[in-house]
């Protein structure tokens, strides 16, 4: 019998072969939203549910678990995961014996009410109780409720290997801090994946080892805060002070990582997200400049240039200090690439505040960014005491006026990179056309090529002749002795 008519006599998701049955299929499918952290999260249960006997399907017709990982920054985001659920529940009309589990922000935010509001949904996991998903599905499957939303203060899962999902074998996430600590007013991550904890330095090491090892050729070292990187041993970073002298002595931090990556492996790159203005350090701009194999890009996060919205954001830094933290980038690393994430329509916010952030924008000409118009988040800090008072038509004007403004600087920033030859890392088949390649510099900047002779996770040397705001285009001159 071949493989086709086996599958065509799945019934309730059990195999049935001249007349026998076997064990229930174990396919599980994983989709994903929001963050890199959360995708880096799924190639963790990805690992759990494959130690207890399930194959990760890209298929979500072959599937008996589906799983779907949620952000919860913005409203939108949530919005998306509903509309999901709404397929998932047509779905399960005609396929009764499958099950579907919400995990991530979105779950730890709504915790047991996910329960009543989504009637598909038979389990609830937060982002600190993966290693729980088997004992939940055990629960399910008796019929009983099946939530685990517990905030952890030392949970890493830097004893899990991630197994990679929708790889191209060429770039990987390795995730070294968790949660954060710097309680922004608009943000819920403080309170969907907790307090700041770091991951031990020899496990982050090993992953990367052994990524190496399979042939990977960038790295991006990831946490909702890399820049507070710190260990001691273990514990919570706020608790560094209780540490005793020996602990406090051996103690690395950001910087320390960051170069024992880069030492022990010159022969990929290294990338890092998400930096915070008020903890980014003078040591990580030296470190990057010392080392060839960490790319030179930062993802900056500035939110708004005014310091009367900075202060009701709880920023924990003025418009001057990220001025300098800018001018000190330039400085010590030239060429680097700037990437911001701004919001629109904070609330209490003028158009003199607006104005601030169209200035800096100007002061700093990112290379891109990710904008956004404000939206209230149930819990945070914003909506529980500052009216939410700015109008949704000025919020949307505002934002227009940001992204215009940003599409000016990102087309100046790739047009200063024509007539030039760039060290471009092959990642994908370009979405443009099957014969070109797609790849990134070390700005970050997406680059695109005919393919030629030229093969997937190859560093090249390409000469730009063209480009828009976003896409570099150019012809690929020679394999790179650079990375």
């Amino acid at each position: 019998m071949s493989v086709k008519e086996l599958k065509s006599l799945k019934n309730n998701n059990k195999v049935i072969f001249e007349g026998k049955k076997y064990k229930p299929l174990k396919n599980a499918y994983i989709e994903s939203y929001g963050c890199q952290m959360n995708f880096a999260d799924s190639e963790v249960v990805a690992s759990i549910l494959s130690k207890e006997g399930y194959s990760i399907s890209k298929n979500i017709e072959d599937a008996n678990l589906i799983l779907i990982n949620t952000c919860s920054i913005r409203e939108k985001a949530e919005q998306t995961v509903r509309k999901r659920l709404e397929y998932f529940k047509s779905k399960k009309k005609y396929h009764s014996d499958f099950t579907v589990g919400v995990l991530g922000c979105m779950a730890e935010r709504l915790k047991h009410k996910f329960l009543e509001e989504e009637k598909i949904v038979d389990l609830v996991v937060g982002p600190d109780s993966y290693k729980d998903i088997p004992n939940l599905l055990e629960e399910v499957a008796n019929n009983r409720e099946a939530v685990n939303v517990l905030l952890s203060k030392d949970e890493t899962y830097g004893d899990i290997a991630p197994i990679r999902l929708n790889t191209n074998g060429v770039t990987a996430f390795v995730s070294i801090t968790r949660g954060c600590d710097n309680m922004c007013t608009f943000c819920v991550v403080p309170f969907t994946r907790g307090r700041e904890r770091s991951r031990d330095p020899k496990s982050i090491l090993n992953e990367v080892s052994d990524l190496v090892s399979k042939g990977y050729k960038e790295i991006t070292l990831l946490g909702q805060n890399v820049d507070s990187y710190l260990w001691y041993g273990g514990g919570l970073k706020k608790d560094f002070d209780k540490a005793n002298s020996l602990q406090k002595k051996t103690a690395l931090r950001f910087e320390n990582l960051l170069s024992l990556v880069a030492k022990e492996n010159p022969k990929i790159r290294i990338r890092f997200s998400t930096s915070n203005p008020q903890d980014m350090s003078i040591e990580v701009l030296k470190v990057m400049a010392k080392f060839d194999n960490i790319c030179k890009y930062i993802h900056l996060p500035v939110q708004s240039g005014s310091n009367a919205i900075l202060k009701k954001m709880n920023r924990q830094h003025t418009r001057e200090e990220y001025i300098q933290l800018i001018n000190s980038i330039r400085d010590i690393v030239p060429n680097c690439g700037i990437s911001h994430d701004m919001i629109s329509g904070f609330p209490t916010e003028t158009e003199k505040d607006h104005k601030d952030t169209l200035e800096l924008m100007d002061y700093v000409k990112y290379d891109f960014g990710f904008m956004f118009a404000y939206s209230e988040r149930p819990g945070t800090l914003a909506a529980r005491k500052i009216k939410d008072n700015i109008p949704e038509k000025v919020k949307k004007r505002r934002l227009s006026e940001i992204i215009l403004k940003q599409q000016e600087h990102s087309l100046f920033r790739t047009n200063e990179f024509l007539g030039k030859t760039v060290c471009v890392l092959i990642e994908k088949t370009s979405k443009r056309s099957q014969d070109f390649w797609s790849g990134r510099t070390t700005q970050n900047t997406v680059v695109v090529f005919p393919k030629e002779e030229f093969k997937l996770g190859e560093f090249v040397d390409v000469k730009i002749n063209s480009c828009t705001s976003a896409t570099l285009q150019g012809k690929a001159v020679r394999i790179s002795n650079h990375i």
